[in-house]
């Protein structure tokens, strides 16, 4: 988590580690993971945001279906993520 800032770190339930989460914590950052079901202690964390986290997956998913990104033809970075923004581009006026 360094060299990162955030307002809010989202995730699934399997990035619940104490050490990850105090690591987030000591940034400054919200964590948004839910707790597992085999903790003692469930912690708290908004369900409203935790929502959005879809939409990012799903957008990722989408940008699959482009062959070009998800078998990284281009050679530089810089191609790779010419190409990545306008296939988001794409799926954003779609």
């Amino acid at each position: 988590m360094e060299g990162f800032h955030a307002h809010a770190v989202l995730a699934d339930k399997g990035y619940d580690a104490d050490e990850l989460v105090k690591s987030i914590q000591q940034t400054g950052a919200l964590v948004v993971i839910p707790s597992r079901s085999n903790r003692t202690v469930l912690r708290n964390y908004d369900k409203a945001l935790y929502k959005e986290r879809n939409l990012v997956e799903r957008m990722f998913g989408y940008l699959t279906h482009f062959r070009r990104v998800a078998t990284r033809y281009d050679k530089t970075a810089l191609s790779f993520l010419s190409f990545v923004q306008l296939a988001a581009s794409y799926l954003w006026l779609k």
